[in-house]
């Protein structure tokens, strides 16, 4: 199993930040803050599952053909291969921790279907 992820890695994006709370053998924990207005691009993993548990505001999740609303302390569970996304169309700060599980856990591991920030390949 391949984990790049260290705890205290952090990056900006143009839809606001992760941090890297914990990491091992086959999982990663990320803090993730989406700002007000903003949506991540439409993508899906080939090595990877995640859960994403929203811990403050709310949040429209794409999951497959499904939009689903999300409040805090509301989760939902994205299979590997599965298309999504998430968005904050909220005034507020938008969080929510993801748990990442599976045998390749890096950024490369990002098919990215369609994006606002012009970062699909």
């Amino acid at each position: 199993m391949a984990n790049n992820y260290k705890r205290g890695d952090k990056d900006t994006r143009p839809w606001g930040t992760w941090e890297v709370l914990d990491a091992g053998d086959g999982f990663c924990v990320k803090r993730i803050c989406v700002t007000p207005g903003n949506i991540l691009s439409l993508q899906l993993h080939h090595f990877r599952s995640e859960h994403w548990i929203i811990v403050r505001g709310e949040a429209v999740v794409t999951l497959g053909e499904e939009k689903l609303t999300k409040k805090a302390n509301e989760s939902v569970y994205i299979p590997a291969e599965t298309k999504h996304r998430i968005q904050n169309n909220t005034n507020e700060n938008m969080e929510f921790i993801e748990i990442q599980t599976g045998e390749n856990l890096d950024e490369n591991d990002i098919v990215r279907l369609e994006d606002s920030y012009g970062r699909v390949k």
